[in-house]
């Protein structure tokens, strides 16, 4: 019965809501018009409803049930087109039946309304289908998915379900869904044209949809057992691939509706054509002709083209080739007849070649073009840019196919030079930092994917490489670099990656360990290997290398982790003294952090008077007087206290912070001596040493800022005595013969501190301009009747008078060694056990004391036969 009667009514006598059924509903009959708004209030409840379970549902649910939303929604935009048919779907289904399986039929109905919102918003521009879409689709996933989830918890209660189960299930749901949503949507259709609905059409329309929907059910329900087992990345990761394979679906669907389109287009120009035949007898005749004359011109430009060119079947036989590709393959006209052009084509790119051959067969493309190897007689390859498309001839009914090829070999090689100059060392031929890093970046990502993978990095450094540079010059230290370069690669497994990173840096990727020890017994060889002595320019080089190893087992994201890593190790085994490997740990992290904080901290330090100079007694060994001092830094920090110079000298050193240290040191300690010679004339005698490092050595203006320091001080250079070890001595000995030659120059004494630990020879002690020997604390400390310590300390005291030099001893704890170091001829002596050190303020009091107990006459005796020492210790 129709909402409208048969007479007319007049506008202005009709309720408001006639006027606006009319408006928006004019098609609609009273049964329709029921229908849809029950269909309407129905579905506003069910998803009133089903939003409220929602909301009350965790955050982080929610969160997975907007976003599936969304997505479904999305999708929406983008249906695909089933072919010879009105009817598309989207994707959102596979999200919308995920969160049916993840959360449940609530979740699953706020999805399938907002899809259905946005796909009958594209497909509509009733507002009476956006409404009722959504509400249909609603009551249609409710009620579908109610059921599944009911039958999924019996299934569950009984033991039945697993994964085979759950794929039937869902498909069988998916069906059950789309039937009733199509069922609500049809029967609106029918109302409203008063027709019965005819299930058979209703199957066969809607066919190819419920077939879609059924694969959607079962991709989620994949999905859905891969995140039971993978977690949320896996839903991530499939919403790009679900794109890329629904993208390639509704090309490919277009892709059929195009060779559709152009069929029909085929047939109605061939029934046109056959109408008009009889018209274009002659026409079609003298097109032949022509044709002809044109084959007979294309095959004269074929033989004299100069590219190669041939005519190729299907099956590949080759029916006719020019000269030019005869000359490109060397090859004869015969040999290229027998064998097939296939025959000569690198055999790794064969299959590229097939598929393009079988994609021309099926028409699927006309030609093609591609970047092949082929195979030279000598067995060279010859890289060629191949063009293959159709041929036909008015003689012969099958088409051919023609290749034109062209030598490409040039400029592939060209490209393959560029590219190992871009990755390579030009020095060693090892890969660099950039193609080291795409080494590491594959292994990291293969580590990710498969938790038994393991691998290892090294970094290598060598411990005197600069000193082979300095001493030899850079061409010595570029051979010395690829002899080890090769000495590296012949150490390593065949699968691992050697780089040079830069200098005389050097890294290792062990791929595919069995365990971390064969990564440590790698590290064993290889500085058994390099110690041993390389021919360098005629001379014997003999070095090591510091190794640092880190391994897979720390989860590392990035390569720079990785080398980060290996590096602080590196420095581990470095500090650990050199020629050793170190393995890395987490503690090396909080380390490298405070060491950090300590040289942000100490470049604070000068600036804000946390730096001070406490001064330790020196005293003659054969009076017992008082000579002078030595001056030690320190580092009070406001919030850790006092730091010691163990720690924050080697950091300094690194961190090319040694100068301003130094020349604080210099200037404190010269100008508080300074005040003490004035005190009394019986302590104008006393002379200063300053222990210097090997970067102030190094340092061309150090000669000028000693000379500074004595005259801002106007103390004389000859109480002044500049000390270093023996070791920096030897190690920077070239260096060092300028500094040390400006000191002489300006009046300074030298002297060698820690002598006897070091390497010196006695020929350079003979020459050197040195003043004084240091005996180390350590020979003292061991000191006793008989012992080898004992035996080096007299030696020490005999080569320092033989040489005409002073001899000083450190470290003196006990009146045993003072004893004993006395009776052996030792000069000087300081230690715990003669005075502790003091702050000035202390030596004032102690000058006080002697003052007091002595004259200056008798002081100024002794001062005058001993040299009096100051000396600055690290």
């Amino acid at each position: 019965m129709n909402t409208v009667t048969d007479e007319p009514v007049s506008p202005r006598h009709d309720a408001p809501w006639l006027r606006l059924h009319r408006a928006l509903m004019p098609d609609y009959n009273a049964k329709a018009t029921m229908y849809w708004w029950a269909m309407v209030a129905l579905g506003t409840m069910v998803l009133w409803y089903a939003s409220s379970r929602v909301a009350d549902l965790p955050s982080n649910a929610v969160l997975q049930i907007v976003v599936g939303s969304v997505i479904a929604a999305a999708a929406g935009f983008f249906p695909v087109r089933i072919p010879r048919s009105t009817n598309s779907f989207a994707a959102g289904e596979i999200f919308i039946f995920l969160l049916l399986l993840l959360n449940g039929p609530e979740a699953a109905t706020v999805a399938a309304a907002g899809e259905a919102l946005i796909g009958s918003c594209r497909t509509s521009k009733r507002w009476t289908s956006r409404i009722a879409s959504p509400a249909m689709a609603a009551v249609a996933m409710f009620s579908a998915g109610s059921v599944l989830h009911a039958l999924l918890g019996l299934l569950r209660s009984l033991d039945v379900v697993n994964a085979a189960v759950l794929l039937v299930t869902s498909m069988l749901f998916a069906v059950a869904y789309f039937m009733l949503n199509t069922l609500m949507v049809t029967l609106v259709m029918r109302l409203k044209r008063n027709e019965p609905l005819v299930w058979r059409e209703f199957l066969t329309s809607f066919g190819w949809v419920g077939i879609a929907y059924a694969g959607s059910a079962s991709v989620a329900a994949l999905l859905y057992l891969t995140f039971q087992q993978s977690g949320i990345g896996v839903l991530m990761a499939a919403v790009p691939i679900i794109a890329m394979l629904l993208t390639t679906l509704h090309f490919f669907f277009r892709h059929q509706a195009a060779d559709e389109a152009a069929r029909k287009s085929r047939v109605e120009a061939a029934e046109r054509e056959a109408a008009q035949a009889a018209r274009h007898v002659l026409e079609l005749r003298e097109s032949e002709k022509q044709l002809r004359e044109s084959e007979q011109r294309f095959h004269s430009a074929f033989t004299h083209a100069s590219i190669g060119m041939a005519l190729v079947s299907f099956s590949g036989r080759v029916l006719q080739v020019n000269r030019a590709l005869l000359t490109l393959l060397d090859r004869n006209e015969a040999e290229l007849r027998e064998k097939g052009f296939s025959e000569f084509i690198y055999p790794d790119d064969m299959p590229t070649l097939e598929r393009w051959l079988a994609r021309l067969h099926a028409r699927a493309v006309d030609n093609f073009t591609d970047e092949l190897r082929c195979r030279h007689r000598d067995g060279s390859v010859v890289w060629v840019a191949l063009n293959c498309s159709l041929f036909s001839e008015v003689s012969v009914e099958q088409p051919r196919l023609i290749l034109q090829v062209q030598d490409i070999t040039a400029r592939r090689n060209a490209e393959e030079r560029l590219h190992h100059i871009a990755f390579h060392d030009s020095l060693t031929g090892l890969p660099n930092r950039a193609r080291f890093h795409q080494h590491l970046a594959r292994v990291i990502e293969r580590a990710r994917s498969e938790p038994e993978y393991r691998y290892a990095v090294m970094f290598i450094d060598f411990d005197r490489f600069k000193l082979i540079n300095d001493s030899m010059g850079h061409n010595a230290g570029d051979e010395f670099l690829i002899q080890v370069s090769r000495r590296i690669r012949d150490c390593v497994r065949p699968g691992d990656a050697v780089a040079r990173l830069g200098g005389d840096e050097f890294a290792i990727l062990c791929d595919a360990l069995d365990s971390e020890r064969s990564a440590v017994q790698l590290a064993d060889r290889l500085l058994a290997i390099l110690r041993q002595p390389f021919q360098i320019g005629g001379t014997e080089v003999t070095t090591s290398a510091s190794i640092g190893i880190t391994f897979s087992g720390f989860g590392y994201e990035t390569p720079e982790e990785v080398l980060r890593d290996a590096d602080i190790a590196m420095y581990k085994a470095k500090n650990g003294g050199k020629a050793r490997y170190a393995l890395f740990d987490a503690s090396l992290h909080a380390q490298v952090t405070d060491r950090m904080r300590i040289e942000r901290d100490l470049r604070r330090a000068l600036t804000t008077n946390q730096m001070s100079v406490a001064y330790q007694p020196l005293y003659a060994m054969k009076t017992g007087a008082l000579i002078g001092f030595e001056a030690l830094l320190r580092w009070e920090h406001p919030e850790h206290g006092p730091i010691s110079p163990a720690m924050f000298i080697p950091i300094a050193e690194d961190a090319a912070m040694m100068v301003p240290l130094t020349d604080f040191v210099l200037e404190t300690a010269c100008r508080q001596l300074r005040r003490w010679q004035s005190l009394s004339s019986a302590f104008s005698d006393l002379r200063v040493h300053i222990n210097i490092s090997g970067h102030d050595i190094a340092h061309s203006g150090f000669g000028a800022r000693v000379a500074r320091a004595l005259v801002e001080t106007r103390l004389r250079p000859e109480h002044l005595t500049i000390e270093l070890t023996e070791n920096i001595l030897m190690e920077r000995l070239e260096g060092a013969m300028q500094t040390l030659e400006q000191m002489r120059e300006l009046g300074v004494n030298l002297s060698v501190d820690d002598f006897g630990t070091g390497y010196s020879s006695l020929s350079y002690l003979s020459s050197l301009p040195i003043d004084s020997l240091k005996i180390d604390r350590s020979f003292v400390h061991a000191l006793s009747n008989g012992s080898k310590e004992t035996e080096v300390v007299r030696a020490i005291v005999s080569l320092g008078r033989a040489l005409g030099k002073a001899v000083v001893a450190e470290g003196i704890e006990t009146a045993t060694q003072f004893d004993q170091l006395r009776n052996l001829g030792c000069d000087v002596g300081q230690g715990y056990y003669l005075s502790r050190p003091q702050t000035a303020k202390g030596i004032d009091a102690l000058l006080e004391r002697i003052e007091a107990e002595s004259g200056d006459s008798a002081r100024h005796s002794r001062f005058g036969r001993l040299s009096s020492v100051l000396t600055f210790r690290f």
